[in-house]
């Protein structure tokens, strides 16, 4: 299962790289990034599978950042990790695939990031109960 949880997260982790570098590139004038099959970008693709190679890496990288192997309690920094993962991919993707639904806000909020947070919230919460290792209950 650990296994498993590990090539999630770098799959998602991909997936985020990728939908940054589209999304940032897509505004620009260059037209040969913009070239798509099935309406899928190209250039996404390509910086996809580049991504899976080296987001363990990145991943590892975040982690030592904040030194998570040696915090005595890994849940509140786990749950912020795989919580920022969820919601940057459902950004990015909406950023790269659906536009369209980027116009409309709430109060000033764009709306596509207010929901992107709910569902990274809920995503995350059902992600803990499946793959969060419990190592001790804590009894008050």
């Amino acid at each position: 299962m650990q296994t498993f949880n590990k090539y999630f997260q770098n799959c998602l982790v991909a997936i985020m790289m990728a939908c940054s570098v589209t999304a940032l590139f897509s505004s620009t004038s260059f037209t040969w990034l913009k070239i798509e099959i099935f309406h899928i970008p190209i250039l996404f693709i390509f910086i996809l599978s580049l991504s899976l190679f080296i987001s363990e890496e990145v991943r590892n990288s975040f982690k030592k950042v904040l030194k998570f192997d040696k915090r005595e309690d890994k849940r509140p920094i786990w749950q912020v990790g795989v919580g920022m993962i969820f919601f940057f991919v459902q950004v990015g993707l909406i950023e790269v695939f659906f536009r369209s639904l980027m116009g409309y806000d709430l109060g000033g909020m764009p709306l596509y990031i207010v929901f992107a947070f709910m569902n990274a919230f809920l995503a995350t919460v059902i992600y803990e109960e499946i793959f969060y290792e419990k190592n001790e209950i804590h009894h008050a």
